[in-house]
């Protein structure tokens, strides 16, 4: 793989990955753009510790641009883009945007208060392409290109990880209108956290309650009880197994994990790099084919879903696992599952389709 780096107009970074190592990418950024200014900062809620980020600027970013202004295919003549080249195969660049950045300009506050413990936003937003083409999916890489995402994922946990004041880096896609998508072309976005998240905070919690209880590591014993009793497992390999967790909160939801326990990608060896492509195309595949129209008008629409990478954060992550969490919101066809008030109120899940069912429809619809 070859990595380069490079800056765009207003100063933002911008990294090229290729499998071509002779790849040159020398390509300027010509528009005249101002230096961007992120106001945001983080907020603890004193009622349940969570830290809130407030990004009052991004109500001004980009919303549903037509395909021929998309901001993330290649520049053409005339049509500048965030991205000078006029072909790339994996770019990665700060958000214009950002929800946390370095230089975010925050209200003073300290951070310790018992009631308005606030902070500047510090971290970092990237947005990760998969792909020049505006009309593909993340389903339509090939292995090869897939292979090179992840090297791109693991490439900025590891920089990113080692920025001042950096918990947790959560790499992620998001991917449908229905999801909350404002730009189509297919990308992703990786967060580095000055904060551990509240879900990983949770399963920390869980990790060493188990720890206590049993003395094994949650997530080595729950992956192994799993793989013994394949009622919810959707498929596996020499490296990687999927699964339908014991209690799904989303209608569709599978969560694909090493076999072997590490904290994080940076900690993958070569084989567990090389397998992970076939296997994770396939289980968005088969998402793609989980509702199917019927009709005289029927129409095939991709499915929305969330592709999470849950990853240890750098303080009392040693029991976690590195997982990747997949999950739709819709629940049949021409149906969503909405986060109404017992889910967004009281954070009580409730799902309609039974893990197990949900499973079986997995594997059913497998290539």
């Amino acid at each position: 793989m070859r990595k380069t780096t490079t800056k765009l107009a207003d100063g933002r970074e911008l990294i090229y990955y290729d499998r071509d190592e002779a790849a040159v990418r020398d390509a300027a950024d010509q528009r005249p753009l101002e230096p961007s200014v992120s106001l945001s900062e983080v907020r603890r809620d004193p009622v349940t510790g969570d830290w809130v980020t407030i990004a009052a600027h991004r109500q001004t970013r980009t919303y549903h641009p037509p395909a021929d202004q998309c901001p993330l295919c290649p520049s053409r003549e005339g049509r500048p883009s965030e991205i000078p080249a006029a072909d790339y195969e994996v770019a990665v660049f700060e958000n214009r945007f950002p929800s946390l950045a370095v230089g975010a300009v925050g209200h003073p506050g300290a951070a310790d208060a018992p009631l308005h413990g606030r902070s500047p936003g510090l971290g970092r937003c990237e947005v990760v392409c998969f792909t020049a083409d505006h009309d593909s999916s993340f389903a339509d890489l090939t292995p090869e290109r897939a292979r090179l995402v992840l090297d791109a994922w693991t490439d900025r946990t590891a920089e990113l990880s080692a920025l001042p004041g950096v918990q947790q880096v959560y790499c992620f896609e998001n991917r449908g209108a229905e999801i909350g998508v404002t730009l189509a072309h297919p990308h992703g976005q990786v967060y580095a956290f000055p904060f551990t998240t509240p879900r990983t905070v949770k399963m920390i919690a869980a990790a060493a309650e188990h720890r206590a209880r049993t003395g094994g590591n949650l997530f080595e014993d729950l992956l192994a009880a799993e793989r013994a009793d394949p009622a919810r497992v959707v498929l596996e390999g020499e490296h990687w197994t999927a699964f339908v967790p014991f209690a799904a909160r989303w209608p569709y939801e599978v969560h694909l994990y090493p076999n072997r326990r590490v904290p994080d990608l940076t900690r993958l060896t070569e084989a567990e790099r090389a397998e992970f492509p076939g296997l994770y195309l396939e289980l968005l595949r088969r998402f793609d084919r989980l509702f199917i129209e019927t009709g005289q008008n029927a129409q095939v629409t991709p499915t929305p879903y969330i592709a999470a990478w849950h990853q240890a954060p750098a303080l009392q992550g040693e029991e976690l696992a590195l997982h990747l969490e997949l999950f739709t919101i819709r629940r049949a066809v021409g149906k969503l599952k909405f986060l109404a008030g017992v889910e967004s109120g009281m954070d009580a899940f409730v799902n309609d389709v039974s893990p197990e069912a949900a499973a079986q429809r997995m594997r059913e619809v497998a290539t």
